[in-house]
């Protein structure tokens, strides 16, 4: 897959009206992002999301970050990734991911038999000419083996460099590794901080984050009751001026990543991060 080295991971579009997705979609593309990035969240349903904005543009990737699998069966997201695949060759990507808890229920297993569902469904729908592509959400070891037996890659979402060293470890060299990280444009600490606590908390009291967090070598102490120490903090969110900001997301290239899904937080709900995008393009994207 080539996605480039850096694209764009947002919310954002699940605040904003069609003719503004319309219009912010297009102005990155212009701008020279490779790659967008959406998750499903707040009732935009993940691959009606992604083929409007493949529609509304002529170049850019769209990849859902991630497609939950307890949001729709399995014949239905093979329709629509293939459908996705014919219309606009070699520029969806279908990230899926397990996406929350179910009582009772193995995220490792769910995956598995969701996999195996998805191998298995035939249908009358026409194959595309261009393949299909999936990754996988991924963080622990079994996950990632996963990722790199039964699709392209893995995507990460809030993990920090060390992380991605483990990660490619386990993928081996030819699996697609993509990376999130959130950026935050605040050079004061304190205010970086309380903004990037903020927008960490519900992360740092989510059961599968915090076991995440521990596997890496943080501490409850670190967690903090969902707090989080400044070290934790200033790990997986990155802030400070551009050339700060841009130097650290680099350290994930370095590490193994093969690609970065920058999330700009600190931006007020139903405003755009647009300002930002377009200074992060000049820094980060070839000329």
């Amino acid at each position: 897959m080539e996605l480039g080295r850096f694209g764009i991971w947002t919310f954002d579009f699940e605040e904003q009206p069609a003719s503004l997705l319309r219009d912010s979609v297009r102005e990155l593309e212009e701008l020279g992002w490779p790659a967008i990035w959406i998750p499903e969240r707040d009732g935009r349903e993940a691959l009606t999301h992604a083929g409007f904005l493949l529609a509304s543009t002529e170049r850019i990737a769209v990849v859902n970050g991630i497609a939950r699998i307890g949001s729709r069966g399995a014949r239905w997201t093979r329709g629509a990734a293939v459908l996705l695949a014919d219309a606009y060759p070699d520029r969806h990507v279908l990230g899926l991911g397990f996406g929350g808890a179910q009582a009772g229920v193995k995220p490792l297993d769910a995956m598995n038999g969701y996999l195996d569902e998805l191998d298995a469904i035939t249908s009358a729908n026409p194959l595309p000419a261009a393949p299909t592509r999936r990754l996988l959400a991924a963080y622990g070891p079994k996950m990632l083996e996963l990722a790199r037996d039964r699709s392209e890659g893995a995507h990460t979402y809030h993990v920090t460099v060390s992380h991605t060293v483990q990660a490619r470890e386990v993928l081996g060299e030819k699996a697609f590794l993509g990376v999130e990280h959130a950026v935050l444009f605040e050079t004061d600490p304190g205010k970086a901080r309380e903004i990037a606590r903020e927008h960490l908390h519900g992360y740092l009291t989510s059961k599968y984050n915090v076991a995440k967090y521990l596997r890496l070598g943080y501490t409850e102490a670190d967690i903090d009751g969902g707090r989080g120490s400044d070290r934790l903090v200033d790990d997986l969110v990155f802030w400070g001026d551009l050339d700060t900001v841009a130097a650290k997301l680099h350290g994930h290239l370095d590490a193994g990543a093969d690609h970065v899904g920058i999330q700009v937080i600190g931006v007020e709900p139903g405003e755009s991060a647009m300002p930002h995008w377009r200074l992060l393009a000049e820094s980060l994207l070839p000329r």
